[in-house]
C-alpha cells in the first residue's frame, strides 16, 4: 500500500494514479469524473470514466435540495452501477467537486467509493492517458435506496443554529477574506449570491485548500493533524460542522476530517454561507 495512505484513518478510501492506471479495465470498478469546469470531461477524460454533473445530476431541479432515492437509483442505472460496484471519483481543483459527488453518494449509502489522490491534475501532470471516447455501459438494476440518510452526513440551518448557540465546533473552510467579510465569494469569482459578508459566530477558519499539496494530492496525516488538531483544537469525538458557500468546498474538508483523520461526528452544512448570510435575523461575526 502507498505508505502515505497507510497512515490515514481509512487508508482504503484513496487510490493513487498508478493503481488506477493499472486497473482501468478491472471489472467491478466505475470511474466517475466530477468537475467545477463542466467542459473538461468533453475535452478528455480518464478512459472508461463517466461524467457526473453536480448541478444537473445531483441537485433537484426545482427545490434547493439533492435528488431523492428514485432519481439516485436512476442515475446509477444509467451508468451501469450496482451496489457492488467500486466507484473511483476524481475531478479538477484538488478533487473539490469529486469530494462533493462522493459526499452525495454517501447520503444514499453507497460506501464502496474511493477518491483518486491528486485527481485530474495529477493524472494529467503524469501524462497518463486521456480519451474523448464515451463508454455506454449496459444499464444496471440499482435498487431504490430506502431513504436518503441526511442525518449522518448533513446539517440543516436550524441544526447549525443550535450547534452555534451550544458553542460546538464549526469550521469555516472558505478563503480568509470571505471569512472576515471583506468579500462574499472567492476573490476571483463574481461577488454575488449573498447580502452579507462574515462568518457564523464561533466558527474557526481553516481554508479547505490547506489540506492539499501543490500537486493536488492530500497532505500527510501529520500535516493535516497540525492544521485541524493542533491549530483548531479539534478532538476526535467533537461534534463538528463544516461549511463554505454552498457545501462543495466543505465536502473536501468533511472527507479529510472523516476518512483521513478519523473524526467521528462530522457533518457538512450545504446551505452554508449563501443561506446563513442571507437569513433574516440571523447573527454573524465579521473580522479575522
Amino acid at each position: 500500500m502507498n505508505s502515505k495512505f497507510a497512515a490515514y484513518h481509512t487508508p482504503e478510501i484513496l487510490v493513487d494514479t498508478d493503481w488506477l492506471a493499472a486497473n482501468l479495465e478491472t471489472p467491478g470498478i466505475r470511474i466517475i469524473e466530477s468537475n467545477e469546469d463542466l467542459l473538461l470531461y468533453d475535452v478528455g477524460h480518464i478512459p472508461g470514466a463517466v461524467h457526473i454533473d453536480w448541478r444537473r445530476d445531483l441537485n433537484d431541479q426545482t427545490t434547493r435540495d439533492y435528488i431523492g432515492p428514485q432519481a439516485f437509483a436512476e442515475l446509477c442505472r444509467r451508468h451501469g452501477i450496482t451496489p457492488e460496484t467500486t466507484l473511483v471519483f476524481y475531478g479538477d481543483k484538488s478533487n473539490w467537486w469529486a469530494c462533493y459527488a462522493f459526499w452525495v453518494f454517501q447520503l444514499f449509502g453507497h460506501t464502496k467509493a474511493k477518491i483518486l489522490d491528486g485527481g485530474r491534475d495529477k493524472w494529467e501532470a503524469e501524462n497518463k492517458p486521456l480519451t474523448r471516447s464515451v463508454n455506454a455501459f449496459p444499464a444496471s438494476d440499482y435498487p431504490v435506496p430506502s431513504k436518503r440518510d441526511d442525518e449522518a452526513h448533513r446539517a440543516y440551518f436550524q441544526q447549525t443554529l443550535e450547534h452555534c448557540k451550544a458553542g460546538k465546533k464549526l469550521v469555516d473552510v472558505r478563503s480568509p477574506k470571505e471569512y472576515s467579510g471583506e468579500v462574499t465569494h472567492m476573490p476571483e469569482y463574481p461577488q454575488e449570491g449573498v447580502l452579507r459578508g462574515g462568518h457564523i459566530p464561533g466558527a474557526k477558519s481553516a481554508p479547505w485548500a490547506r489540506a492539499a499539496n501543490a500537486d493536488k494530492t492530500f497532505k500527510s496525516r501529520e500535516e493535516l493533524e497540525a492544521i485541524y488538531a493542533n491549530e483548531l483544537g479539534l478532538k476526535t469525538d467533537d461534534d463538528i460542522i463544516a461549511y463554505c458557500r454552498i457545501g462543495e468546498r466543505s465536502s473536501h474538508t468533511w472527507f479529510v476530517l472523516k476518512y483521513l483523520l478519523g473524526y467521528n461526528q462530522v457533518r457538512n452544512y450545504d446551505g452554508s454561507w449563501t443561506e446563513w448570510g442571507n437569513m433574516v435575523r440571523t447573527p454573524i461575526e465579521v473580522g479575522a
